[in-house]
């Protein structure tokens, strides 16, 4: 096997949140679906930021977010995601190997420019998202190291990929490339609208690539088309050696064949912006799972490192995660 050099690499698509606080009335008259993640063309991104207010830019992207998180709490953490080289695209870069992540996928120099998401934040600390893709959704398979992605425990991948085939080609051929190298390979499910769309393919890719499933309580029962919970537990159990879901404040569950790992949420003061609460569980766990810490300790780790990102605004931690995690005993 290829020496270890990194903990987790994650791919996907590279974007940077513009972040607003906004009120119900404005989700109501822009013909939003609250909590929903939508795509939308330049035009329209352009529209959203004209009627928005105030904004903070912050570098973010599921996969993105999860490599800092892991490279918080003092793992090595590697990233694969298209910008373009830009104003956004350098603002990225630097903010990736700022934090000590491994970045280095060519940047495009021309066509569409690099991705950005408009975050919309209400009151009660829920997110609607409304992104335009640009760049990003140009990573190919001629961006996928295969020597990074050999020398990486784990490679995670976010679901978002799946919406474009260059993307989602890219995606397979890393999966492809670890389980060759008897590293582990790992996805998110990113959004129950997104597996609405790839259903089918999304269950042929955990059955056949994938060690590590992690999903949301909406995004597993709509993978197996249920309201019942405990019946998607049932399922994913069969289709995927481990699977890590997440119940928002009822905490979350780690599947492993028969076991069953209930894990209380960890307590937060108070909930500002829920933008990453996925993301970085897995960052925590991910962590966790590669030091090969007890799966209650992993999820643990997961649930602190969500708690922290929803208490502030921006998916990414504002304060160490290992220090964190030391000083509460969770390390």
């Amino acid at each position: 096997m290829t020496q270890t050099q990194f903990d987790v690499l994650t791919i996907g698509n590279a974007i940077v949140d513009v972040i607003t606080t906004v009120d119900e009335a404005f989700v109501a008259r822009e013909k939003l679906v609250k909590g929903s993640m939508n795509l939308i063309d330049e035009a329209r991104a352009e529209q959203l930021y004209s009627v928005m207010g105030p904004a903070v830019e912050i570098s973010g992207g599921s996969a993105g977010n999860t490599a800092a998180g892991v490279a918080s709490f003092g793992g090595k953490a590697a990233y694969f995601g298209k910008v373009k080289q830009d104003q956004l695209g350098a603002i990225y870069d630097h903010d990736m190997k700022s934090i000590g992540v491994h970045f280095a996928t060519p940047k495009a120099s021309d066509g569409p420019a690099t991705a950005r998401s408009f975050i919309l934040v209400t009151p009660d600390g829920e997110r609607t998202m409304n992104t335009y893709l640009g760049a990003c959704v140009n990573l190919s398979t001629a961006d996928v190291d295969k020597a990074v992605v050999e020398a990486a425990q784990v490679t995670y991948m976010e679901g978002y990929l799946w919406d474009k085939p260059e993307a989602k080609e890219a995606f397979r051929l890393a999966a492809k490339i670890a389980r060759a190298a008897g590293r582990l390979t790992s996805i998110t499910l990113s959004d129950s609208f997104c597996v609405e769309r790839h259903r089918d393919s999304f269950l042929d890719l955990i059955k056949g690539s994938i060690d590590i499933v992690f999903a949301n309580e909406s995004e597993i029962k709509t993978l197996y088309k249920t309201q019942n919970f405990d019946g998607a537990v049932d399922a994913i159990h069969r289709d995927c050696p481990l699977a890590v879901l997440t119940r928002s404040e009822k905490g979350s569950l780690v599947v492993k064949g028969q076991e069953r790992i209930v894990v209380p949420a960890h307590p937060v003061n108070a909930v500002v912006d829920v933008t990453g609460a996925g993301d970085l569980f897995a960052a925590g766990f991910l962590f966790g799972h590669t030091r090969k810490l007890p799966l209650r300790q992993c999820a643990n780790l997961g649930g602190l490192a969500a708690a922290e990102v929803i208490s502030h605004t921006g998916a990414r931690p504002e304060v160490n995660l290992l220090k964190l995690a030391t000083t509460q005993g969770l390390i």
